[in-house]
């Protein structure tokens, strides 16, 4: 049974007129790193994900600050309802677009 090389190769990537220099494990060589380069986080990914998590975590973060300490000036004892959970409500942001991030590259 002959393996449709063009066919195969055409599906991940691979330029069709490279199939025909190739043969055998050096065919299979180039599809599989192919393969596995189709998967793998680009710089601009890990960017962007960075960028987004400080600036909306610096956002939340800062607003249940503020909100928090505006409270407590005014003697509204509640507001450390909004300080204290501030820096773990703007890390659970950035763990929350990496685990987005990481289901994008899975799929």
């Amino acid at each position: 049974m002959a393996i449709d090389r063009s066919e195969a190769c055409r599906e991940i990537g691979v330029a069709h007129g490279v199939t025909g220099l190739l043969r055998g494990a050096e065919w299979a060589h180039v599809c599989r790193r192919n393969r596995e380069a189709r998967t793998m986080i680009q710089r601009q990914d890990i960017i962007w994900l960075g960028v987004s998590a400080g600036v909306t975590g610096g956002l939340v973060g800062g607003l249940m600050l503020g909100i928090g300490l505006g409270m407590v000036v005014n003697r509204i004892w509640g507001g450390f309802v909004f300080i204290i959970p501030g820096a773990p409500a703007s890390g659970l942001i950035g763990w929350l677009l990496a685990r987005r991030l990481a289901a994008q590259l899975e799929s």
